[in-house]
């Protein structure tokens, strides 16, 4: 009897596994860009770490936000598929909010990289980033979120 028990727990946590998401977001990278358009001065990651430090502390060395994108879905030859990021951030004790959106087309084996910058005049009036949503969309159907722990 016990075995019995055993055998069709066994087979109902079986049926009961869910299969992966179709589509995903696997990673968002927050990183500003110096005056010369650099996220990095070479390509060691413990270096590009150190100067997106750097970067963090002098406000005045910065000249944008650029959110690189890592995703993955099923509709990747979708002429739809679009990334959108939301920002916030604060200036002189005021909440912006920004929307971007990026067409995302397919550029990876497995998954595909997609950025989204704000600069220039928006940038220097959007002012320091204190939480972001990124969000992969498929014409009006949302297919993935990530957010940061302050959104």
């Amino acid at each position: 009897m016990r075995r019995v028990l055993v055998l069709i727990f066994a087979v109902a946590c079986l049926l009961n596994i869910r299969v992966e998401a179709a589509s995903r977001i696997v990673k968002v990278l927050p990183h500003y860009l110096d005056l010369k358009g650099r996220h990095a001065l070479s390509p060691s990651l413990y270096e590009r770490d150190a100067y997106q430090a750097f970067l963090r502390d002098h406000a005045k060395e910065r000249s944008a936000i650029r959110m690189n994108v890592q995703w993955k879905s099923d509709l990747e030859k979708s002429p739809n598929l679009k990334v959108r990021v939301e920002l916030r951030g604060t200036k002189d004790k005021s909440i912006n909010t920004k929307t971007l959106e990026q067409p995302a087309s397919k550029n990876g084996w497995l998954t595909s990289w997609t950025p989204v910058e704000i600069s220039g005049d928006q940038y220097r009036e959007f002012g320091e980033l204190v939480a972001w949503r990124v969000t992969l969309w498929d014409g009006e159907t949302q297919l993935a979120e990530q957010k940061s722990f302050l959104w």
